[in-house]
């Protein structure tokens, strides 16, 4: 049983606090060092290849543990995703099957996790670009709304547990827990509305300081009460009327790492088999735990749904099924939906798939100074709405200035767990962040961050299930302030709701004046932010946060740089669109982090050509750095009332226009709607579903065979989808528009698979897709995966020259007992000698030393007791042997004839008790 180093250690020895799982999120803590193993053989340090046969992996060691986290842990090549590693039981070791690397181009490796990268060194270079300007101001207080619904409740509460038989879920080896805290009002009658908790990603058990990701927890260990760390939460709205349960999820967390989806659906699975116990209670009280009996009757037909971090797209992925059924086989519940979602809030939520759900509203909060998901991706719970439905759901995101990631759970916050916590966003005490660093005016304490968290919690309750439209201004971009909340600094914007027609970049646009820029994009020339924008200096932005492809199509917004005022950029529609009826124009733009009172005029025209300038706005950027998320669209809305003046047609509106006003600046226009007050009923559309499978074939000895991969389109209508084909060896992606209709092949991707007596590693073709208009995404990645069947050829050593004089090489020939189809890469690392002197750091190119391990000669000791020293020999495709070679140096020293030993790695990474051994002997020179 392997557990982590204490959670409490110093910043500058620990690692981001990073997820060690799939599916496309994270990491928070500083750039950590990589391990100093260099690949002899092209692979940069740290990395390896291990294992032997079909079980080859590209292995990427830290120099310190990687703790369990939510974003997603990945290995890139450049802008190329090569797939989500394995994480190993000593908590710093991640691995890759070669067929999902794609051997064919490891050059530029990388290992990121929510947009942040993993194995950068922790030199001065490093630190450079994440120093940022003196510390920032927050923004200015907000005008309050007209309600606060941070303030309890008339109701006491009361508070009790239940805990059911486990149940089993698809592709879980290890039943998952049926756990729960409820806290409800007392001395009510029901039926009462029902919030349901959802925690992250975290670790899973405990014992004193030590955490490790395993389950079930091992003897001596206790599991990590997640659960309980809403309690504030839960209190709070069970004093406004609620009842509330948070439900247990370490069943899944430590068993989510080999889902393809990251276990979003069997999270949706997990919460859908709490919500039906809720259902059956209801309707035979006297079957209740007791927890339950003691509160409210719960009214299933009004639900909101809470999830924190993965949780949060478990709780997205519930409202999907509960509205579209998802596949029988890989769903962990079968039973009728007896319950109505109402809405959903995602705290720093992960969203690989960026399926979000169109027509169930949400409120997404993004914490300032999130060291985890720290791209802040759930911002696509947001702009991935646009379009696809009807439109009438209100999605707001909640910017909370400040905030980390683990805060909100008071069972991830030091000083308050009953497990090891900490502080998500790693802090260097020699290189302090202006924002997010303890201590800088803009950062919260524990208690402030999650008493906002629950203040917007509240106030979504508030809105989407109380049905009270006063709460919509804390939530949609208005511009006020919930006192609870004081002294966070909250920001929002909104689509949905009552907003109508608009401009999105998106859809058919054309721009001049300005670029339409891509979201995701290598060329620096397409994309959004690139370079100096893009870059570790000066920070992200959510709304571009990466995909599963290098490049997207039609995730798009009008860039404006300019360095005089004056020049208008004008955007025209495809075709004309209505803003008749609507009060004010919406829009959402963003400006740098740290700039100040960047003024743009608005104008619109019709499609008969007259304008009008609607009026000015002006926009402060988010306070940021290098490591914050902070190219934020700010909402900022002008009246219509001057369009009406000059007497245009607002049926048909065809431009609009932002002219620059400031002397010099830089802005990204998101988006422009008809705005107008209210919230309308969100009225769930009949949408289909598609679901892509994933089919593990054989690829045989001989001919050629073509399979199919494997989708399913289920539900009602037709709707528009678009597919990503990812091409196995390069990872380049072309995508085509499909229309889907129910029970259609209409995504057809055939996949040819070759037959050969050749061993080669398996080979993924995986194909990936989006919602565009009019459906619903489910299982996002699937493919064929072709299997090697043919046997790893045998391994031999023969010396070439293996008892040598000081100075000259030791060499050694690794001879293949036939020829692969893949070059065949084995390692060979360092071991003690069972007899005589040893090799010591003195007697090799202390060059090569340096390279190879990153240390130097002194103290002289035995190579042996170097840590991460190998030897690897690459074999080329086709061919049958290749040397490898051990360089030494001459000295002046007498000394006895000095041996060394290497011992092959086998497929776990550990050296071989049986296998073949490279063994030498150095002879003195003088």
């Amino acid at each position: 049983m392997h557990f982590a180093r204490r959670i409490g250690v110093t910043a500058a020895a620990v690692l981001a606090l990073a997820g060690a799982v799939p599916a496309a999120a994270r990491a928070a803590g500083p750039p950590g060092d990589a391990p100093v193993v260099a690949d002899g053989n092209g692979l940069p340090p740290g990395w390896r290849i291990t294992g032997e046969g079909a079980d080859r992996r590209l292995e990427w060691r830290a120099a310190a543990d990687v703790p369990m986290g939510d974003a997603r842990v990945e290995f890139r090549s450049g802008d190329r995703l090569l797939g989500v590693p394995a994480p190993q039981r000593d908590g710093r070791t991640f691995r890759l099957p070669l067929e999902k690397a794609r051997t064919t181009a490891l050059t530029d490796l990388q290992v990121t996790a929510g947009g942040r990268r993993l194995d950068a060194a922790d030199g001065p270079s490093a630190r450079q670009g994440l120093r940022g300007p003196a510390p920032a101001a927050p923004p200015g207080a907000l005008p309050a709304a007209r309600i606060d619904p941070g303030r309890p409740g008339a109701y006491r509460t009361v508070s009790g547990e239940y805990a059911l038989p486990p149940v089993r879920l698809p592709g879980f080896a290890a039943p998952v827990e049926m756990r729960a805290v409820v806290v409800a009002p007392k001395g009510i009658r029901g039926p009462r509305p029902l919030a349901l908790f959802l925690h992250g990603r975290h670790a899973t058990c405990y014992r004193g300081g030590e955490v490790t990701g395993d389950w079930p927890c091992p003897a001596g260990t206790k599991p990590i009460p997640s659960h309980r760390g809403y309690l504030r939460d839960q209190q709070l709205l069970a004093s406004q009327g609620y009842v509330t349960v948070s439900i247990a999820a370490n069943g899944i967390n430590g068993q989510d790492w080999a889902a393809e989806d990251g276990g979003a659906q069997a999270r949706s699975s997990l919460v859908r088999q709490h919500l039906a116990r809720w259902a059956d209670w209801a309707a035979r009280p006297s079957t209740a735990p007791a927890a339950v009996r003691n509160a409210p009757a719960a009214d299933l037909s009004r639900v909101l749904l809470v999830g924190h971090s993965r949780g949060g797209e478990g709780v997205n992925r519930a409202a999907m099924d509960s509205l579209y059924p998802p596949p029988a086989a890989q769903d962990g519940y079968r039973g009728r939906v007896r319950w109505h979602i109402r809405g959903t809030v995602l705290i720093g939520p992960t969203i690989f798939g960026q399926n979000p759900v169109a027509d169930v509203p949400s409120v997404t909060v993004l914490p300032g100074c999130d060291g985890d998901v720290s791209d802040l991706q759930g911002e696509v719970y947001v702009d991935g709405t646009r379009g696809v439905s009807r439109g009438r759901a209100l999605h707001s995101a909640v910017y909370v200035v400040g905030a980390n990631h683990n805060f909100f759970n008071s069972e991830w916050t030091p000083g308050q767990a009953q497990a090891p916590a900490d502080d998500d966003f790693w802090d260097d005490p020699d290189e302090r962040d202006p924002v997010c660093s303890r201590g800088t005016r803009t950062r919260l304490t524990a208690d402030q961050q999650h008493r906002a968290g629950a203040t917007y919690i509240a106030a979504a309750a508030r809105l989407f299930v109380a049905g009270d439209d006063r709460a919509r201004e804390l939530l949609d971009g208005t511009g006020r302030r919930a006192p609870s909340a004081d002294p966070a600094r909250v920001l929002t914007h909104a689509v949905g709701a009552a907003r109508g027609a608009g401009f999105l970049p998106d859809a058919g646009v054309s721009v001049t004046g300005a670029r339409l820029c891509s979201a995701v994009d290598p060329d620096p020339r397409v994309a959004c932010l690139s370079g100096d924008g893009q870059g570790q200096s000066q920070g992200i932005s959510p709304h571009f946060a990466q995909w599963e492809t290098p490049r997207e199509t039609g995730r798009r917004a009008v860039a404006l740089t300019w360095s005089a005022p004056g020049s208008p950029a004008r955007v025209r529609a495809e075709r004309p669109l209505s803003l008749a009826g609507a009060p004010e124009l919406a829009l959402r733009v963003i400006v740098p982090p740290g700039t100040s009172g960047t003024r743009l005029d608005v104008a619109v025209g019709d499609a008969r050509g007259k304008r009008a300038v609607l009026g000015q706005v002006r926009l402060d950027g988010l306070p940021g750095s290098g490591r914050t998320a902070s190219y934020w669209a700010r909402e900022v809305r002008v009246p219509l009332a001057a369009a009406v003046r000059a007497g245009l047609d607002l049926r048909r509106v065809a431009t609009l226009e932002l002219t620059p006003r400031s002397a010099s600046g830089r802005a990204w226009l998101m988006d422009a709607w008809a705005w107008r007050p209210g919230t309308p009923a969100a009225r769930e559309a009949a949408l289909p579903r598609v679901d892509i499978g994933r089919l593990t074939v054989n690829e045989g000895d001989s001919g050629v065979r073509t399979y199919r991969v494997p989708v399913r389109v289920s539900g009602h209508g037709s709707g528009q989808v678009r597919v990503y084909v990812l091409d196995p060896a390069t990872g380049e992606a072309r995508d085509r528009l499909v229309t889907v209709r129910p029970g259609g092949r209409d995504i057809d991707v055939p996949v040819r698979v070759t037959g050969d007596r050749l061993f080669a590693y398996d080979v993924a073709h995986d194909v990936v897709v989006k919602a565009v208009h009019g459906v619903v995404v489910g299982a996002h990645r699937g493919g064929v995966t072709a299997r090697n069947d043919d046997p790893m050829p045998r391994i031999t050593v023969t010396p070439v020259a293996d008892r040598v004089t000081e100075g000259q090489p030791l060499t050694w020939r690794v001879g293949l007992s036939e020829p692969a189809a893949v070059g065949i890469q084995v390692t060979f690392a360092v071991a003690p000698v069972t007899g005589g002197p040893e090799l010591s750091t003195r007697d090799v190119d202390p060059t090569w030393l340096e390279e190879n391990t990153g240390e130097g000669p002194d103290p002289e000791r035995p190579l042996s007791k170097v840590e991460y020293l190998a030897l690897w020999v690459d074999v080329p495709a086709g061919a049958t042997s290749a040397e490898v070679s051990l360089p030494t140096v001459k000295d002046t020293v007498a000394e006895p004839a000095e041996s060394v030993r290497f011992r092959m790695l086998g497929e776990d990474g550990e050296p071989q008790n049986a296998g073949p051994e490279l063994a030498g002997t150095v002879l003195n020179a003088s």
